[in-house]
């Protein structure tokens, strides 16, 4: 109970960043009922994957790497049958666990789901759980989520967290393996380098116009001037909406006295305890002896009442608290299991209990802080007031305006300016853009926009393209003012670039086979005349100045057989002779790195061991794919 909120953090983490999950409305067992109809993407065992579940699925997790990534992130990437087929797969993943976690019979307590959701920090204010941003929160998504249909996701998504964690949990790491890779890691190669630079070598390089002419006739896609346009668009965004009418203060009181009861903080305690664990299923004597314990450490306390903080760290079985002093925290009535709870309420401030009997064992509790209930002020909770009336007049007037905004683009297509004036937009303009991504275009940056905007149609017509949706609560439409075609560009024009490009080529050229003479010279065990920098150390982790190859050569150096060389180019610089002189162990084994290790092994073997669970249910479950379904992208 104790350590709920630890036990569920990771996930509770995963939940609110993917908290709009395409199915699972009303509980696990309404979604396992759900009906199919043709043209569904799949079906598993019976229950369909419907094209429109599939295509929001894939949306979402769009929208979840431009959030990562930015708008610049190629989406079209994804737009392959390939990663269809994966998002499908995972789809159908969630299914089978879904499937197997009903015929368990796992279940989420209320009161595990109560704590979860309190627990997030989401929805805290002030380190506590407020009604009012949960709701807001919740309205804030799209589409808006009710707290029942959140309940019911966050239920669903806790219990296939049981079935995975049963199985990856389970999983048995290598001690062995973990200290040996941990040594491997920690092992320091110490190098020194000696570069023998690109840039003498490029005047060394003769070139004629035949070659550059070559050059330009053989790569003529290098010098390619994409076609471009500069374009003229409005912007209708919910956001945008909410902040151009200002919430009044007047607007502000109503809404607080009307949500006042959800401002309202009950009585919050602190409370430290010394827990001696027994199994509810323990025999009596078990139980006996457990109390006795409980009861020599009481006796302790109140010898000397300042020993409780070392008691609870010495003496206490709760290993979320124990090494805090006992210290719980903060919390209010009905976060705690009954008995406990009823203890705390009932004590002063400094006061220590008697022994407690829960269902975990038995306990000795210490109130070490009260905190009157109250009802927060009008400014404590402004700003969620702000925020809140904000989002809800741009919601309202977006929902308003979108249709508005959708017709007028299209019926009067050869101007955004009957819309602009409409709806009160503001028509912007760009410089000469390229059908590639970039972050400087700002709301254009979607490939919806671009693909549309660089239509024949659009570009010939110079007509506005369709409202098109770029993110949740924001629309697009643009037109074409100018265009240019794509072209090629002369070779007078490329010929310095080419010469130049082709200069450094050969002179890298150059520079590597001085370089490979002089590694040859070395490993014979000749000197080469060369200088070498100060001693670096290389790790797995750290590679220093070298490239990744060289890294990994430096690293495979044979440690009887020092010193060592290798070499390799290193960009624009020139070539890198590198002498291998020692190899490092580490003096003492890394507890802390070891553990680390052992843990990460852990959560590999624990995925495979899941992944191997899901193929086997795969295997045993009659699952079709609409392939042809598949193909099509969804709209």
């Amino acid at each position: 109970m104790f350590n709920l909120i630890d036990k569920y953090r990771t996930w509770i983490k995963v939940l609110i960043g993917l908290i709009v999950i395409p199915f699972v409305f009303f509980g696990l067992e309404a979604y396992m009922r759900q009906g199919g109809r043709a043209g569904d993407v799949a079906r598993v065992e019976g229950i369909p994957i419907t094209q429109r579940e599939f295509s929001e699925e894939l949306r979402q997790q769009q929208d979840r790497l431009r959030a990562m990534f930015g708008q610049s992130f190629d989406i079209a990437q994804l737009d392959t049958l390939e990663a269809r087929g994966l998002l499908l797969d995972g789809l159908i993943a969630q299914r089978l666990v879904a499937r197997q976690a009903l015929r368990a019979d796992l279940t989420v307590s209320d009161e595990t789901l109560r704590q979860a959701i309190v627990s997030m920090p989401a929805f805290q204010s002030s380190g506590q759980f407020s009604k009012s941003a949960y709701e807001t929160i919740l309205r804030a998504q799209n589409p808006p989520l009710s707290p029942a249909q959140f309940e019911a996701r966050m239920r669903y998504e806790i219990t296939l967290g049981q079935l995975a964690r049963s199985i990856t949990e389970t999983a048995i790491p290598s001690r062995t393996v973990a200290a040996r890779l941990t040594a491997l890691n920690e092992e320091q190669r110490e190098v020194a380098l000696s570069l023998v630079p690109l840039q003498p070598f490029v005047s060394q390089v003769k070139l004629d116009e035949t070659q550059i002419k070559a050059y330009y006739d053989s790569n003529p896609a290098e010098f390619l001037v994409p076609q471009r346009v500069r374009a003229e668009y409005l912007v209708l965004s919910a956001a945008d909406l909410g902040r151009a009418e200002p919430v009044t203060e007047a607007e502000i009181k109503a809404t607080y006295e009307a949500r006042a009861n959800e401002y309202r903080v009950d009585e919050q305690r602190r409370a430290s305890h010394i827990l001696i664990q027994v199994d509810p299923e323990a025999k009596d004597e078990v139980r006996q002896a457990a109390r006795r314990k409980a009861e020599e450490i009481l006796a302790e306390v109140k010898k000397i009442p300042a020993r409780f903080d070392e008691l609870a760290k010495t003496r206490s079985e709760d290993p979320g608290s124990a090494q805090k002093g006992g210290d719980l925290g903060i919390f209010g009535r009905g976060m705690m299991v009954k008995p406990f709870e009823d203890a705390v309420f009932s004590l002063k401030e400094g006061d220590t209990s008697g022994i407690v009997e829960t269902e975990f064992g038995f306990h000795i509790i210490r109130v070490t802080g009260v905190q009157a209930g109250k009802v927060r002020p009008i400014n404590d909770v402004r700003k969620e007031l702000l925020l809140m009336l904000a989002q809800e007049k741009g919601r309202r007037r977006f929902a308003e305006s979108a249709e508005v905004f959708t017709n007028l683009v299209f019926e009067q297509a050869d101007s955004l300016k009957p819309a602009a004036e409409q709806l009160k937009l503001t028509p912007r303009t760009t410089g000469w853009v390229t059908k590639s991504p970039s972050e400087a275009l700002g709301p254009l940056n979607h490939p919806k926009v671009l693909e549309a905007l660089f239509s024949a149609e659009t570009i010939k017509n110079k007509r506005n393209t369709d409202a098109i949706e770029v993110a949740p609560g924001t629309l697009v439409s643009a037109r074409v003012i100018e265009h240019q075609e794509s072209k090629q560009r002369s070779f007078a024009e490329a010929k310095a670039e080419i010469e130049q490009r082709l200069r450094r080529r050969e002179a890298a050229a150059l520079a590597a086979k001085e370089g490979e003479a002089k590694l040859e010279q070395l490993r014979k065990g000749g000197d080469a005349g060369l200088k070498w920098t100060a001693p670096l150390r290389v790790t797995r982790r750290d590679a220093k100045d070298l490239t990744a190859e060289l890294q990994r050569e430096v690293m495979l150096a044979d440690p009887l057989s020092l010193p060592a060389y290798t070499g390799g180019l290193r960009g624009a610089d020139g070539y890198v002779l590198v002498r291998v002189a020692k190899v490092i162990t580490p003096e003492a084994k890394s507890e802390v790195l070891q553990a680390a290790e052992l843990a990460r092994i852990a959560r590999q073997t624990g995925a495979a061991q899941y992944d191997a669970y899901i193929e086997g249910l795969r295997v045993s479950a009659d699952v079709t794919i609409d392939k042809n379904a598949l193909e099509t992208r969804p709209q």
